[in-house]
């Protein structure tokens, strides 16, 4: 049983060991007889992984499809024909174009991955392993310092001058080969090429021939013809001579001259495969197409990195440098050196650069430059552009590295051709001084105040002049220089410039940053006031003086007189300067009267009085003057409506008269005289603290007061019955503007509101006392301040409840009359207070007839 056990182990585990073994040659690596380049087009199928940097080989087919192989499809189609596909493979993409597209011509990458654990410079990473997902587990735990050495990287690449050009995503379709051209002379013809060979004149034919891998193209009845390796030229002649042989005509010969005429083009294009080394943004191999030249590869690889070089990019071809760029050229002034067109293999090589310079400050360009040994700093300022408007182009300081620390060299513009610069040379560029080496300033009294050119004005005369001389205002006798010293110290320079205008005084010379200052004489006077206030049209509070004005002008700048003035009073109010300020009886001001014509036109009775500075005219109202006042009376009577003031002392009986008397259905007793009253500001305080203290002052009853307004009506309590019995007796009131008379018809109603059970209206009946209306309203409650219940009556007077012995005297009640139960402040008696109470009045009443009885029995 044991022997069995481990016969079947020993079967598994070789079964496990056999199956490993066959897994692992099933992945063999690509064949190492293959080359690292193929030409587009061949047929050689592709298996298992291709390499990283290779593009899959094409399988089978003409130039006119895309056919893709086991890992990759390559983009393939005429020349004339606009169509693109994008062929992927394992490492990267591989796109070729056709000549006459009109879209984007399609170029292809093939980029290192993360297989092969390369950096953006193309060097293998100390980190990268065989398997893809450690690399990518090694990405993602990149530490800070390799971050902030990236975002460093970064920064510097920004500042480098050129770097944008090649990485800018805004110029993706830059640098693209133009696939519309002519064949250019000079085309080597390789494998994959399209030959259209068109035969015209005494005969006609045409060929469309593919260069096979091999180099040669078959024509038939000719058989093959090696053309590769050839310029288009050549190709053309070679094929010539060999369709020479079946058409007799394309050459002159003992037949004759030449009658057929031969035409070789360029048709589809071939891909060529270009590798970039060294120091570039993204190394790698880029399949592209033939007609590309160097700088089209370049841009695809993203140009130089931080470390690369601009000046000096090399085309190996065959083991040798064919051409060398200077990325300068095309980026400062356009011109493209050395941009050869690619061939089949190429490689472009970034090397490092040999010096860069920073420049920064007041220059067009600030960015990191790359120099060549021995370019001078002139050739620097010429990269950056050249100095800007406001840059300091006598001297430039340049911060250089030494063996142990940072000196400074100041090179002035003399050195710029002849100073050489160094690696690691930061130039700084500084800007011009914020001043002015040739500025004077004139400001005040002149007519073009400003600044001016110390050359042409070098003296103060020539100043004045160029600022198109003085104005009438101006204060000649002391003006000012304010000087700015070497030491930035401020002086004052006083000057009479009458003097050295009339020649008394020689000429003052300027210097840098003066300026003179010119006063005017109305700057030095104080600003006049007058006013003009009163009964004018536009009263005036306060106008500028002017001289020479006289009271008859003044009154015609306020728009003359209204028609209420009494312009044979006009007073003119002014100030006095020379007060005696020891005698208490002094004079402060003046006053003069004036009777001032209201045709203000000019005549010798005009009083010519002229106007002082702050006089105060006044123009008073004539005290005849009279505005039309009208009354009003509304209710019972004849004529109600509005009723003008004839008289000074016209009164209600008037009023009555002129409103054709009262009508039957007057009820005398209740008219009421309404008044418009207008408090001010003092009085409606005052009167609000009046009614609240006495609001406050009753401990028995609560009054409620309402908020008194500054404009209100107030209802005048009258005796119209008396009135008319007795007209202009002492009751007969005098009216005034705004006065209402109301006459109301017969009133039958009587109201009863405040502290009663049932607030009600009842019925006026003749006979009928206080007592039967607050029955009718249900009686007082228990919070009722009887004694201080009043009446108010229909023509707005009011009567109160008065007090005798023990008893209450309730006012009389009249139709139209409201009674009014005020409410007590206190609470209801508790059964203690009420003994309290009627003990201390039975002692008292008691007392009261013991004095009595004592009385009695003494007589």
């Amino acid at each position: 049983m044991q022997f069995f056990r481990k016969t079947i182990l020993g079967v598994l585990l070789a079964c496990t060991g056999l199956n490993a073994a066959a897994q692992v040659i099933q992945a063999p690596s690509a064949p190492t007889s293959a080359p690292s380049t193929l030409p587009a087009g061949v047929p050689r199928p592709t298996q298992g992984t291709v390499p990283a940097g290779q593009t899959a080989p094409i399988q089978g087919g003409n130039r006119s499809q895309g056919q893709g192989g086991q890992t990759g499809t390559t983009q393939q189609g005429t020349r004339g024909q606009s169509q693109g596909q994008t062929g992927t493979t394992q490492q990267g993409t591989t796109q070729q174009g056709t000549r006459g597209q009109t879209g984007q011509q399609g170029t292809g990458t093939t980029q290192q991955g993360q297989q092969s654990g390369t950096d953006a410079n193309g060097a293998k990473s100390s980190n990268a392993t065989d398997d893809p997902i450690q690399d990518v587990d090694n990405t993602q735990e990149k530490t800070e310092t390799e971050l902030l050495r990236e975002r460093e990287l970064a920064a510097q690449r920004r500042k480098l001058f050129g770097y944008e050009l090649f990485n800018n995503p805004g110029n993706s379709g830059m640098f693209q080969p133009n696939l519309n051209i002519a064949t250019p002379k000079g085309y080597v013809v390789g494998p994959g090429d399209q030959l259209n060979i068109n035969i015209y004149g005494f005969s006609e034919a045409t060929y469309l021939s593919v260069v096979n891998p091999d180099g040669f193209i078959y024509v038939q009845r000719v058989g093959p013809i090696h053309v590769s390796g050839l310029s288009i030229e050549q190709a053309k002649v070679r094929i010539l001579d060999r369709l020479a042989k079946i058409y007799v005509g394309l050459k002159s010969g003992p037949y004759g001259a030449a009658n057929t005429y031969m035409v070789v083009t360029l048709g589809d294009i071939r891909s060529i495969r270009v590798t970039v080394t060294g120091e570039a943004i993204r190394p790698g191999t880029y399949t592209v197409s033939s007609l590309s030249t160097a700088m089209n590869v370049i841009y695809q690889a993203g140009g130089p990195s931080e470390i690369g070089s601009f000046r000096n990019v090399q085309v190996i071809r065959s083991n040798r440098v064919v051409a060398s760029l200077d990325l300068y050229d095309f980026v400062t002034t356009g011109v493209q050196r050395n941009d050869i067109r690619l061939q089949d293999n190429d490689n472009i090589r970034f090397s490092t650069f040999k010096s860069h310079v920073e420049i920064n400050g007041s220059t067009r360009r600030n960015n990191i430059f790359e120099l060549l040994p021995g370019e001078p700093m002139s050739r620097l300022l010429e990269l950056a552009g050249g100095f800007s408007s406001n840059a300091y182009k006598a001297r430039v300081k340049v911060t250089r590295f030494t063996n142990r620390e940072l000196k400074v060299i100041d090179v002035i513009d003399s050195e710029f051709a002849n100073f050489p610069m160094e690696d690691g040379d930061q130039v700084a560029v500084e800007s011009v001084l914020v001043r002015f080496e040739n500025q004077v300033g004139i400001q005040g009294a002149v007519f073009r105040p400003g600044v001016f050119s110390l050359d042409q004005n070098k003296t103060l005369k020539q100043l004045i002049a160029s600022a198109e001389g003085l104005k009438g205002e101006a204060f000649t006798g002391r003006i000012q220089i304010v000087r700015t010293r070497e030491d930035m110290a401020i002086e004052n320079i006083s000057l009479n410039l009458a003097d050295i205008l009339n020649g008394v005084k020689p000429d003052v010379e300027l210097k840098r940053e003066d300026q003179v200052i010119i006063p005017s004489r109305f700057e030095m006077a104080e600003f006049a006031e007058i006013s003009i206030t009163g009964e004018v049209i536009t009263p005036i509070p306060a106008t500028p003086y002017v001289s020479n004005m006289t009271l008859e002008d003044l009154i015609l700048r306020a728009g003359g007189f209204k028609e209420s003035a009494a312009s044979a009073q006009i007073e003119v109010v002014r100030r006095k300067k020379d007060v005696d300020v020891n005698s208490k009886s002094a004079q402060v001001s003046e006053i003069f009267r004036f009777n001032v014509d209201r045709d203000l036109s000019i005549k010798p009775s005009d009083s010519q009085f002229l106007m002082y500075p702050y006089d105060q005219v006044i123009v008073r109202r004539s005290p005849n003057y009279r505005i039309q006042t009208f009354v009003n009376v509304e209710g019972e009577v004849v004529m109600p409506g509005e009723y003008p003031v004839v008289t000074k002392d016209q009164r209600i009986s008037d009023l009555v008269k002129m409103a054709g008397g009262i009508t039957p259905f007057a009820y005398v007793q209740g008219a009421t005289l309404v008044r418009a009253v207008q408090l001010s500001e003092a009085e409606l305080e005052l009167r609000q603290q009046t009614i609240q203290e006495l609001a406050d002052d009753s401990p028995k009853a609560v009054v409620k007061t309402e908020a008194t307004k500054q404009a209100t009506e107030q209802l005048i309590g009258i005796s119209l019955q008396k009135i008319l019995a007795n007209p202009g007796s002492q009751e007969d009131m005098i009216l005034q503007e705004g006065d209402l008379l109301r006459i109301p018809k017969q009133l039958e109603t009587v109201r009863v509101g405040g502290e009663v059970l049932l607030p009600t209206t009842a019925k006026y009946r003749s006979g009928q006392t206080f007592q039967d209306y607050i029955s009718q309203a249900g009686g007082f409650t228990s919070r009722s301040a009887r004694k201080r219940a009043y009446v108010v009556y229909a023509n707005g007077s009011a009567d109160r409840t008065r007090r005798f012995a023990f008893f209450n005297v309730y006012p009389r009640v009249e139709p139209g009359s409201e009674i009014i139960v005020p409410q007590q402040t206190r609470g209801e008696l508790t059964p203690l207070q009420v003994i309290s109470s009627t003990t201390g009045i039975l002692g008292s009443v008691m007392t009261l007839i013991t004095t009595v009885l004592a009385f009695r029995l003494l007589k």
